[in-house]
């Protein structure tokens, strides 16, 4: 069967399960098995496909067809520009997270300072960060030992040497040092939320999405206790759901920053809350 008639078998398949992005999804899971890029799919889209790489093909869209994410079926997910590699005991990067390093890299204009990422998972906001301020420090900490390793090896493999990372419950392994950008992406979905029974959502780890409180316990947690290891004049920034801006700046106002802002993602629903120290 020709690339350009399997792909269109795929996508129809895809479409009938339910995924948002079916085309896509088939052209990525393609590519994956062939070793090329989707500017080659488009190429030689008459090209035939050998039996083997058909049949793995078609095995990755059947469970990609159950829902199974396709940044777990590939092992991998870009972010910022950088190709993360991806596991099921960390949540997939996702677009609306690159919010959350604009705005952290608004406020690191100094050549040189300290940053830390609480709840690092696959390593994608301290990497990118890290990336972009390649004299800064950057401390990323996660509470499960098998993100801190995917997050080190990410690091390794894009050959950021400027960002560390350890296992630390949020702040308990950080040490007495101060930063001057402290960001998190932390659980925030009620445990009652429809998005957990959605999409990729359903196969990540429920550890990493809800929060006690309506989902805004670990924010509450995090907007106390960063006051303690910000510099003066140092920022925290909480990426958190799109219903959840209010509160979070209420509970920033609360606690004594100032500057409290919250910023929107690109499809213009609130995403990141920041206060000053």
């Amino acid at each position: 069967m020709r690339l350009d008639e399997l792909l269109a078998h795929a996508g129809t398949r895809l479409d009938d399960a339910g995924s948002s992005s079916p085309r896509r999804d088939a052209e990525v899971l393609l590519c994956h098995v062939l070793g090329v890029d989707r500017s080659w799919l488009y190429t030689w889209g008459d090209f035939d496909l050998a039996g083997f790489e058909r049949a793995r093909f078609e095995s990755l869209v059947a469970r990609r067809a159950q829902g199974q994410p396709v940044a777990y079926l590939i092992g991998g997910r870009e972010f910022w520009g950088l190709m993360l590699e991806t596991s099921p005991t960390t949540l997939i990067p996702r677009p609306d997270t690159e919010t959350l390093v604009s705005v952290a890299l608004t406020h690191a204009n100094s050549p040189e300072g300290r940053f830390l990422d609480l709840g690092c998972g696959t390593g994608a906001i301290a990497l990118a960060f890290a990336s972009e301020r390649p004299r800064w420090y950057v401390l990323g900490v996660d509470i499960v030992s098998e993100a801190v390793e995917l997050a080190r090896h990410n690091a390794v493999r894009l050959a950021v040497g400027n960002a560390e990372f350890r296992v630390s419950d949020w702040f308990g392994s950080v040490g007495a040092g101060h930063f001057d950008v402290i960001a998190a992406n932390p659980p925030y979905l009620a445990d009652d939320d429809p998005h957990l029974e959605l999409g990729d959502v359903r196969f990540e780890p429920r550890s990493a999405l809800v929060s006690a409180d309506q989902g805004l316990a670990d924010l509450q947690t995090l907007v106390e206790r960063a006051r303690h290891h910000l510099t003066p004049g140092g920022h925290l920034l909480l990426e958190h759901g799109a219903e959840q801006g209010e509160p979070v700046r209420e509970m920033l106002h609360a606690a004594g920053y100032t500057g409290v802002m919250t910023q929107a993602d690109l499809a213009g629903r609130d995403r990141v809350s920041r206060g000053r120290r």
